[in-house]
C-alpha cells in the first residue's frame, strides 16, 4: 500500500515510522523541511525496543508523494490542517487517494468539507492512537504509549467495513468504526483535559507573575483540575444528546478513565506512566518560570479544540458557561484574535 503522511511533529515520526515497519508498506512523507530528514526511521517503543523503519520518499512537493498514495493521513497540529488540504488539494483524486486524519477534534473535517470535493472519501480517528516524542528530529523518535484499540469515522466510501480492517492491520491495533463525524470532531479529550488543567493552574497569573520551577502537568495534577475537567465534561455530554450521535460513542471522562468521582479522575490521570515525566507548558525569563501561551497546549485547545464545540452550542442555542469561561481565559491570555459571535454581543 502507498501511505503518504502529511506533517513531521511528533505524531509524524512515529506513524510514518510504525507504518513503514511492514515491508510491503511504501510511505511518504510530505514535510516543510526534507533535507532534515533520513530516510530511517528509529521508533522506541514504551518497553525500550527500537523498531527501524525506512521511508520511500521524502519531499516538499505534493506532486512527488501524494499524487500516488492509496492513503493520505494528515498528522498535524489544528492550526496548520486548513492550508495543508489546500496544498494537496490538487493532487487528490475521487478513486484514487482516501484522506484522513490521525486525530480529528482539532476541526479536520469541517476543514476537509469546505476544501476537498464532495465525493472525496475521508476518515479520522476520534483519539491519536500514540503519545509520541521526537528524540532526534527526522531520525528517532519515541513511542510513549500506545492505545489499546481507536475509534474511527468514515465518509464517502462504499465498503467502510474492508477499509476498517486495512486499517487495523496498519496500525495493529483494533479498529472500532462510528457513525457519524461528530463523534470524533468533538471530543473531551485534550480540547477538555488540557484546559482544565492550565486554567486551575494559572487562572489568576497575569504578566509580572513568575514561578520558581516547573510543574508536571499530569504527575501533579489536582482534584481542581480533575472537577473542572468534569464540569466541562457534563456539558459536552448534555449538548451531544442534541446531536445525530450514538449515547455513549464519546464515553465521559469518569468512564473512560474507570473513575468514580474528582479523587479517582486525579489518582488515575497522575499515575499513567505513558504521562510520567510531561512538563508544564512553561518559559524560563529573567524573573522566573512563566506560562507559554505558544505552546501546542494553547494554540491546539483552545482555538482548534474548544472552539468548535462552542460554534456547535451556539447554532443549537445551548448553554455551556464553563467550557466558555476557560475558553475565555485562554484565548485571552493568548491574545487570539478569534472571538465566537455571542461573546461579541
Amino acid at each position: 500500500m502507498d501511505i503518504c503522511i502529511c506533517g513531521g511533529g511528533n505524531l509524524g515520526h512515529v506513524v510514518a515510522g510504525k507504518l513503514s515497519l511492514n515491508a510491503g508498506n511504501r510511505v511518504s512523507l510530505l514535510t516543510r523541511k526534507p533535507e532534515k530528514w533520513s530516510s530511517g526511521l528509529e521508533i522506541i517503543n514504551p518497553q525500550g525496543k527500537k523498531d527501524y523503519g525506512k521511508l520511500f520518499a521524502i519531499s516538499d512537493n505534493p506532486n512527488e508523494v501524494v499524487t500516488n498514495a492509496d492513503i493520505v493521513i494528515v498528522c498535524l497540529p489544528g492550526f496548520a490542517i486548513h492550508n495543508e488540504l489546500e496544498k494537496i488539494k490538487p493532487f487528490i483524486r475521487a478513486g484514487r487517494n482516501i484522506v484522513g486524519s490521525i486525530v480529528s477534534s482539532t476541526g479536520f473535517f469541517f476543514e476537509a468539507h469546505k476544501i476537498l470535493a464532495k465525493e472525496i472519501p475521508l476518515f479520522g480517528f476520534q483519539r491519536v492512537p500514540y503519545i509520541s516524542r521526537i528524540v532526534e528530529y527526522g531520525k528517532i523518535a519515541e513511542m510513549k504509549g500506545c492505545k489499546s484499540s481507536i475509534s474511527m469515522v468514515v465518509e464517502h466510501l462504499d465498503d467502510k467495513e474492508n477499509f476498517r480492517q486495512e486499517i487495523e492491520k496498519l496500525f495493529q491495533i483494533p479498529v472500532k468504526l462510528l457513525n457519524n463525524y461528530y463523534e470524533v470532531s468533538l471530543s473531551n479529550s485534550n480540547p477538555l483535559l488540557h484546559p482544565a488543567r492550565l486554567y486551575t493552574m494559572w487562572k489568576n497569573w497575569h504578566s509580572g507573575i513568575a514561578y520558581d520551577s516547573v510543574s508536571q502537568f499530569y504527575t501533579d495534577w489536582t482534584d481542581d483540575a480533575s472537577s473542572l475537567y468534569i464540569q466541562m465534561d457534563n456539558e459536552l455530554q448534555s449538548l451531544l444528546s442534541l446531536l445525530p450521535v450514538r449515547k455513549g460513542c464519546i464515553p465521559p471522562v469518569l468512564e473512560y478513565y474507570e473513575s468514580c468521582d474528582v479523587h479517582s479522575l486525579t489518582s488515575k490521570i497522575s499515575h499513567i506512566p505513558a504521562f510520567k515525566g510531561i512538563l508544564a507548558p512553561m518559559l524560563q525569563t529573567e524573573i522566573g518560570y512563566v506560562p507559554d501561551v505558544k505552546s501546542r497546549y494553547f494554540t491546539e485547545d483552545f482555538p482548534f479544540g474548544m472552539r468548535f464545540i462552542i460554534e456547535i452550542a451556539e447554532k443549537l442555542n445551548f448553554s455551556v458557561p464553563t467550557i466558555l469561561e476557560v475558553y475565555k481565559w485562554g484565548t485571552n491570555l493568548m491574545n487570539y484574535p478569534y472571538r465566537i459571535s455571542s461573546m461579541q454581543r
